[in-house]
């Protein structure tokens, strides 16, 4: 056994502030993807649970939006609190579930306390409108209102973080929520729910109900008390999520795919694109939705870019980042993952891709692990660069001159996130004007801020989240006209 695993860790849906026994008596396993051992085992949820779950949320909602936001950011920050006090144990539950590595995970557990710190600062800063009437003697006001029971539908690749990024603004505003972790790595949620009972939160503003989306995420989207279903996950996840939501008509906010075009000019730092390029393709081993997806280099440099880039690519070091000294990128979530990458570079050598690193799955033992691999003379038309790959795969293909760069960077259903290299202001300019995506990086790696707005375009998504607009997602109008001084008429 390794030094990762004591024993199989049992846990137990959170509603209505209590720990509850699981209804079907059925369990999820969930694996370590660097060992393949078995490490917990969590509820196999229904909609029984769905239901107490959210009816809970919405018992309790009633008296939550009575408070004033400035207490119910004063629960943001004893929950930002406990987390830094747990910090090694959070990181290294999300290292043994999802595969990340330690200073990674580690960073996401600090930037989630931060973020609900971020977010409770907004209790005195959301705010209404007074609009002017055009009749003598009446006040028109705005209000910016809670929506109710919020769903959380969370996704593996950056499990724990995404608690904070729907909770935090849904509560601040005076919501209540419900959550779905993914079934690959809903430890941490458990884990996290322990802090939430331990916390002075009142009962029922916050719970989590495990199980697969078949299941449990269409029992929670489609329920009628649910007001809004905030989703992170694949545009197949999303177009379900809709369609269950669509009974009800009820509100969503997605965060779906990405396919991030990376365009290196030929005035480019060639030294840091190769390294932002590099860093943004195998943070996560590959699995983020924002990352580097796809390399399009202006041909009079691609040579020199391809050489440099590949030598990045294959300097990284991969391993169990828990048993192992200076990794720098862990195995992919699932052996389900790993059969996916697989396939997509196999179908990318079939459509003319040359493979210039990597490849082929590595010799460990055990473990979920693809390397860094590096796909050359890729065509426009075909799936490796046009569908999510998510993994640590760079297809690198040429263009002749800025139009036909950010043709091609627009040419793709997704649009997310995207990035372009070059000393030139009128380039940025038009990058800036004309590429079709939600957010662009200039010289820099793919990462945002808390507070910009994460949002796509086309099937990467519908709304977005972080900042002010973010927040925003959690609340609805409620106009109210005030006719006065009745007694003169």
């Amino acid at each position: 056994m390794s030094s990762t695993q004591t024993s199989i860790r049992r846990y137990e849906n959170f509603i209505d502030g209590e720990f509850v026994k699981n209804v079907s008596g059925s369990t999820i396993t969930v694996i370590n993807p660097a060992t393949e051992e078995v490490i917990s085992e969590v509820p196999n949820g229904t909609a029984a649970e769905i239901d107490a779950a959210v009816l809970a949320a919405e018992k309790a909602q009633k008296a939550w939006c009575k408070r004033p936001a400035i207490d119910r950011a004063g629960f943001l920050r004893e929950i930002g609190h406990a987390i830094r006090e747990n910090k090694e144990m959070l990181a290294r539950t999300i290292v043994e579930e999802q595969g990340k590595i330690l200073p990674l995970a580690e960073v996401e557990v600090s930037f989630t306390a931060d973020y609900m710190d971020y977010m409770a600062e907004f209790a005195r800063r959301y705010e209404g409108e007074i609009i002017q009437s055009d009749r003598a003697n009446e006040n028109i006001m705005l209000f910016k209102m809670p929506i109710g029971v919020i769903a959380g539908i969370l996704p593996w690749n950056f499990p724990f973080f995404l608690i904070a990024r729907k909770m935090a603004p849904a509560l601040v505003t005076g919501n209540t929520i419900v959550f779905k972790p993914s079934s690959e790595t809903p430890n941490n949620a458990f884990e996290f729910a322990k802090l939430v009972a331990q916390s002075s939160l009142p009962k029922g503003v916050f719970n989590l109900v495990s199980g697969p989306g078949s299941v449990v995420g269409k029992a929670l989207a489609s329920h009628p008390k649910v007001g809004m279903v905030s989703l992170t996950g694949s545009v197949g996840a999303g177009v379900a999520i809709m369609k269950a939501a669509a009974e009800n008509v009820t509100k969503v906010s997605l965060e779906l795919g990405g396919k991030a075009p990376a365009i290196v000019m030929q005035d480019a730092d060639l030294d840091l694109a190769a390294k932002c390029i590099r860093d943004s393709r195998i943070i996560n081993t590959g699995q983020v939705c924002n990352c580097a997806e796809r390399v399009y280099v202006q041909e009079s440099v691609a040579e020199k870019f391809i050489e440099k880039v590949t030598a990045a690519m294959k300097a990284t070091t991969f391993g169990d980042s828990l048993n192992e000294e200076g990794v720098e990128m862990g195995p992919l979530v699932s052996k389900q993952q790993l059969l996916d990458v697989e396939g997509a570079v196999a179908q990318a050598v079939k459509d003319g891709a040359e493979v210039t690193l990597g490849g082929k799955r590595t010799d460990r033992p055990r473990g979920f692990y693809y390397p860094p691999t590096v796909l050359t003379n890729c065509r426009q038309n075909t799936d490796i660069l046009q569908k999510e790959i998510f993994g640590p795969v760079l297809p690198i293909t040429t263009f002749k001159d800025l139009d036909e760069a950010i043709e091609k960077a627009n040419d793709c259903e997704y649009g997310l996130t995207s990035s372009i290299y070059t000393q030139n202001i009128d380039v940025v300019m038009r990058a800036c004007n004309e590429i079709k995506f939600g957010e662009t990086y200039v010289n820099r790696e793919n990462f945002e801020a808390m507070q910009g707005f994460h949002a796509g375009w086309r099937k990467s998504g519908i709304g977005g989240a972080d900042g002010k607009h973010g927040m925003e997602e959690y609340l609805q109008t409620h106009v109210v006209y005030i006719d006065y001084n009745q007694q003169k008429r």
